[in-house]
């Protein structure tokens, strides 16, 4: 089996760290250190990784005045809890990039918004509508 960690630039590791949870549906918990944190499915697998900008000599995590963050990046997340998960979602941001709507290609519910660094965060759910 292989398995990615998509880690991805943000301004504050612990703020990032506690929205996402709070998407999941997650308890709070804190981040392992203030420059880098992992969210954990409850089987383990790495979800989604946060390193502060600058933080290492990583060329692609300098700062986000090198690139938008996310262009050319879409953070796509399949939940077993989608009607949960948009309440949830709705609570985070002031309006959803996308709202609700039956994607064809997949035959499943998703909808969008932005992390707070402005990342583009799609949801889906797992089963087909």
């Amino acid at each position: 089996m292989k398995r990615t960690w998509t880690i991805i630039g943000v301004a504050d590791v612990a703020r990032s760290f506690g929205w996402y949870q709070s998407l999941f549906g997650q308890a709070k918990t804190a981040p392992a250190h203030d420059f880098f944190g992992q969210i954990l499915d409850t089987d383990g697998t790495v979800l989604i990784c946060f390193h502060q900008w600058g933080a290492h000599d990583h060329p692609s995590l300098v700062g986000p005045e090198h690139a938008e963050p996310g262009n050319g990046l879409l953070l796509f997340f399949r939940v077993d809890d989608f009607d949960q998960a948009l309440i949830r979602a709705r609570t985070l941001v002031a309006k959803l990039e996308e709202e609700p709507a039956l994607n064809p290609s997949t035959g499943t519910l998703e909808f969008a918004l932005r992390d707070p660094d402005g990342y583009y965060v799609m949801v889906s759910a797992l089963d087909a509508a």
